[in-house]
């Protein structure tokens, strides 16, 4: 599950004709009956295996899932970020910073909107290897877009089975070895954008295959202070047998930018792509690297119940280090950590699983583990001149050195029961135990040692209904689990030594109701309303000598709906919609800080106010017509309501719409060769707009700003070797 492999997709059993609903179920559902009636979309549907005990339809996932493929990847811009493509599905947040020293802010249904920097609370996969750690905390700039089939987005409920800090799961699919061909890319933009990416692939003699890819990417940005490069490589090993297949892959990845920071409000409505003056003060920036292996082996069952067994493990190296906008003055408190983050972080993981198929039960069962291990430094960001001045932007004195782990074991076990024609029951249930600890090496600021451990146990029940053909009906409910992170017991709120052992982690209850229908070919609807009740939230305690602390504050609510939805009137033409309305609230007072410094909360944050990294509406929609001789032409909009940059609620980022244009085209050059051609204007009408927030932010620095228009041409050659 948690490692889910991409297998060809067998159906278990047929599906049912096309037969007009029995009287009982009134003149609804058999109007949708008739309507449905002909040759159902499902069978061209995606296929998906995110939360289900083996491969199925998207449309009969007994709860709310998306789908994002190739050709959209392909068309919405350079393949560079999970933000080009993912407004289209709905409960889901992934914002552009604008800024490669921090990565995308992405929440789903609220779960880890409070994140400042990172992703945190949602399961990030590639390739079935976790980009998150067993701690939670997890980042998506190593994954390579171009290389990937399609990108499956778990809502709700049912994610709860992939255990720790899994409020959603984006799990990225890499596509596989079909035949010999060569692809080589040139991607040029605004802001001096400028990408290259080459590829190779090929089966083998005796059921070998096997692909290499590297692509590197330089951006000057369109704030001062903003230049980025990323450069990704990697290699993908396959043999298959009549029963077995195993996979092998590499994979390497570094990338140094420039930070210009989030703007405070005044100086965002003066001049939204300005640079914040401490960023040039300090020379902020960060850089990073990563090396990863991990292999799959998957065994097939001829005969008996046992029909599969799977194994998988990883092991990988990532490097950071990153220059802060911190102050001499601040870094002279003894307990200061200083104001260069130096991380070296070891990461592995194994994961075995079991499937089980009879004529109406399907069963899998398996087991987890997930290992971290952080070497963490911290320095002062400057060194003094002869004069005594400090010049920032260096590497000093040491400051901080300690050893943070963490670590998951879990067992997990999850069942479907088709009791009847038209139902299907599914339940799960993932059990495990994290454990958190630091070991402080750095003493002369005293000793922040310590450890944690919490066990969890997340059930899953959910309940499948075709209330006629082309249109389920289902029902989902699960308890999720969401430990707090290394970063967030590291400091305690009344600034004395050791580990944050008074935060606990927080607990949910998820209830999501919805339905999917599909008309032939031509009309598809996804909606689902959802509740989520979350005991023990976490968030900001208080900020004080350069240290954040974090505390529960209480109950939270989480309401609303989702709808997905695509038309197509004519086989030229197709539209898409994705809508998401969602309601997140305090439902308890707790004490927060108003600014810094804050060594203990100064003010009351009372129920009712919006969590904060939330919005409560977003929207997308497209239309686009296809030519074979003039190609693909489409025109896209997306929207986002206010988001409240803080729990006091005391300022938000204003809403804004965005319109875009895209054209594309493939030509014939040679035998089996090709030539694709992407044109895209993105922000059409420029318009200035927070791209994402950095919430709850001390300093009040909330604001990053969202890309003015910007320009894409892109260039791919592929075909036969």
């Amino acid at each position: 599950m948690a490692l889910a492999s991409r297998r060809p997709f067998r159906p278990s059993r047929p599906r049912a004709g096309c037969r007009r609903p029995r009287p009982v179920l009134a003149p609804l559902l058999a109007a949708l009956a008739g309507l449905a009636c002909g040759p159902l979309a499902a069978q061209t549907e995606t296929i998906v295996v995110t939360g289900s005990v083996a491969e199925r339809l998207a449309f009969d996932a007994p709860y709310a899932i998306g789908v994002v493929g190739t050709e959209d990847l392909r068309r919405a811009g350079p393949m560079i970020n999970l933000s080009e493509v993912m407004t289209r599905v709905p409960g889901l947040v992934v914002a552009n910073r604008g800024n490669y020293a921090q990565d995308l802010q992405i929440s789903s249904r609220g779960f880890g909107a409070r994140a400042g920097f990172g992703v945190r609370g949602l399961r990030l996969l590639a390739d079935g290897i976790p980009a998150s750690g067993p701690d939670g905390q997890g980042q998506v700039s190593h994954i390579d877009l171009a290389g990937a089939e399609r990108i499956e987005v778990l809502r709700g409920p049912f994610s709860a089975l992939y255990g720790n800090s899994s409020g959603g799961v984006i799990s990225v699919f890499s596509a596989p070895v079909r035949r010999a061909e060569a692809e080589a890319g040139l991607d040029l933009g605004s802001d001096g954008l400028r990408q290259w990416r080459a590829a190779v692939q090929t089966p083998l003699a005796g059921g070998w295959e096997i692909r290499a890819a590297g692509s590197a990417m330089d951006w000057q940005g369109y704030r001062p202070h903003g230049e980025a490069e990323r450069r990704l490589a990697s290699l993908r090993v396959g043999w298959r047998g009549a029963t077995d297949t195993v996979i092998a892959s590499a994979g390497h990845y570094e990338q140094p930018a420039d930070d210009p920071l989030g703007l405070k409000r005044a100086d965002f409505d003066a001049d939204p792509r300005q640079t914040a003056p401490e960023a040039l003060t300090y020379d902020t920036r960060k850089r990073s690297t990563q090396d990863q292996l991990g292999v799959n082996w998957r065994h097939r069952f001829a005969d008996g119940a046992l029909r599969e067994f799977e194994a998988s493990a990883y092991a990988g190296q990532r490097s950071v280090t990153q220059w802060l906008a911190i102050s001499r003055t601040t870094q002279d408190n003894p307990r200061h950590g200083g104001g260069v983050a130096d991380v070296d972080r070891d990461y592995r993981g194994a994961q075995a699983q079991w499937r089980w198929a009879w004529e109406a039960v399907d069963l899998l069962a398996g087991a987890a583990i997930e290992d971290q291990r952080d070497d963490r430094r911290g320095h002062e960001n400057y060194l003094l001149d002869g004069a005594g001045n400090p010049v920032y932007g260096v590497i000093g004195d040491l400051r901080r050195d300690e050893i943070d782990r963490a670590r998951t074991r879990d067992l997990f076990t999850q069942a479907e029961w088709r009791f009847a024609s038209r139902w299907v029951a599914s339940a799960g249930l993932r059990a495990g135990r994290v454990t958190l600890s630091a070991d402080d090496r750095y003493l002369s600021n005293g000793d922040d040692s310590g450890n944690l451990s919490f066990g969890y146990a997340n059930p899953v029940l959910g309940l499948r209904w075709q209330a006629a053909p082309g249109l389920n009906l289902h029902a989902s409910a699960a308890r999720g689990f969401e430990a707090p992170t290394l970063g967030e017991l590291a400091y305690r709120p009344d600034g004395t030594s050791g580990f944050n052992a008074a935060l606990q982690p927080q607990k949910s209850r998820q209830l999501e109701l919805g339905a999917k229908w599909r008309a032939g070919d031509t009309l598809d609807l996804d909606v689902a309303l959802f509740e989520t009740r979350v005991d023990d939230e976490i968030g900001i305690a208080s900020n004080a000598g350069g240290r954040a602390s974090y505390q529960n504050v209480g109950r939270t609510l989480r309401r609303g709906a989702e709808l997905a939805a695509g038309w197509r009137p004519a086989p030229a033409w197709r539209t898409r919609g994705a809508l998401t309305l969602l309601d997140a609230r305090y439902r308890d007072d707790f004490r927060s800080c108003s600014g810094i410094p804050c060594p203990a909360p100064d003010t009351t944050v009372p129920a009712g106010q919006r969590i904060a990294g939330t919005r409560r509406a977003s929207a997308f929609a497209e239309a686009s017509w296809r030519s074979a001789a003039l190609g693909e032409w489409g025109v896209e909009w997306r929207a986002a309501g206010r988001t409240a940059a803080n729990d006091r609620n005391s300022d938000f980022a204003a809403g804004h719409a965005l319109a875009a244009l895209r054209w594309s085209h493939t030509l014939a050059v040679a035998d089996g060769q090709r030539l694709e051609l992407l044109v895209r204007v993105d922000n059409v009408f420029d318009r200035d707009h927070a791209g994402s927030l950095i919430v709850n932010d001390a300093n009040g620095r909330f604001f990053e700003t969202g890309a003015p228009r910007s320009a894409l041409l892109a260039l791919r050659w592929g075909g036969a070797i």
